[in-house]
């Protein structure tokens, strides 16, 4: 039986066209896709395309996006056998990361992809990208959500933007890619999650809800403050030195720190390291957001720790159930790790 693909399109690069502004979003992309690809229709795999009707340069996502895109794929997803989605590249890490929690017990695959170049300007990276996506989407071993970009295919909620300028705009810096395309296609079958029992999700995403701070030299404990000023501010990821250290010398952003936890907001510790987990209690430093009720996020990435804290306030999970959550691995997420010597939270 010949597989087909809903392909969603959401706005982003892909299907943009000039203007004196710049690249702008526009209407019309199946006709534009189905004349660059009617010479090689044959080999596709049969799909229907669905544009929404708020076509977005994707640096203007906002959390009511993932929702929406999910209950797309969530409304049709007993019609087709897999899923395109086609969106910006600047915040697509997060919207992979989104849906994976969404669509958990995912038993289709759900590939997004988008482009550095639109389609049809001269040297673009569209037509590749899209056409290895739509066969991706109709691989039957797949049955996750994933970024399939520039010949590789990648967990979504372990992806992340890493070029703003190279064709290679994608990877995953904690986990390996789950296939290579090139003459052929590579599926590296022992890495792929298992296909699930959909049990799907449609939180109500509150864009005030979760906050994320960086902290740097000499941060001052006002700004955690500010960052959770708002009743509505439930969770905040913390991105810290190295394996998960804090400025703990400095007693006033440590209270700050503190006094958010004791007022029930979720407090989610990651590293600002490209690769490489937290080990919080491998230092003393570290050791101290253990006491105040830190919760570790291991190697999650920043966009995956993001939404995966939107999804669970936004389900109002109580909070011991989303600090549970939160430290464990979700549709393979992140790898729990325990320091040597070190205690746990």
């Amino acid at each position: 039986m010949t597989a087909r693909v809903l392909v969603v399109y959401t706005g982003g690069t892909l299907g943009m066209v000039p203007s004196a502004q710049g690249y702008v979003p526009a209407t019309g992309l199946e006709d534009r896709i189905r004349s660059q690809l009617a010479g090689i229709a044959a080999v596709l795999p049969a799909y229907d395309l669905l544009e929404l009707d708020r076509l977005i340069d994707s640096a203007n996502l906002l959390p009511a996006d993932w929702q929406q895109v999910g209950c797309v794929l969530q409304r049709h997803w007993a019609d087709y056998d897999g899923f395109v989605v086609l969106h910006g590249t600047d915040t697509m890490a997060y919207t992979a990361s989104a849906l994976s929690y969404q669509l958990r017990g995912c038993n289709k695959p759900v590939i997004l992809t988008g482009a550095q170049v639109p389609l049809g300007q001269p040297r673009n990276d569209a037509v590749d990208n899209l056409t290895s996506a739509l066969i991706l989407a109709a691989d039957r071993r797949i049955s996750e959500v994933c970024i399939g970009f520039r010949g590789r295919l990648l967990r979504g909620n372990r992806s992340r933007k890493v070029n703003s300028m190279a064709f290679e705009a994608f990877d995953s810096p904690n986990a390996p890619p789950l296939g290579r395309i090139g003459i052929g296609i590579d599926l590296y079958e022992d890495r792929l999650l298992p296909p699930g029992q959909p049990d799907f999700c449609t939180p109500d995403c509150d864009p005030e809800a979760v906050a994320l701070i960086t902290l740097f030299p000499g941060i001052p404990a006002r700004l955690i403050d500010a960052a959770l000023d708002s009743e509505q501010t439930r969770g905040l990821i913390l991105q810290s030195y190295g394996v998960g250290n804090p400025p703990n010398a400095d007693v006033a952003v440590m209270d700050a720190l503190g006094n958010a936890i004791d007022r029930g907001v979720t407090v989610v510790n990651i590293s600002q390291c490209h690769q490489g987990p937290v080990y919080q209690g491998a230092y003393a430093t570290g050791a101290e957001l253990n006491s105040l009720g830190v919760v570790p996020g291991h190697d999650l990435t920043p966009e995956a720790a993001f939404t995966k804290l939107h999804v669970l306030l936004g389900l109002d999970c109580p909070v011991d159930v989303i600090r549970e959550t939160m430290s464990h691995p979700l549709a393979g997420d992140c790898t729990p790790i325990q320091a040597p010597g070190a205690q746990s939270s």
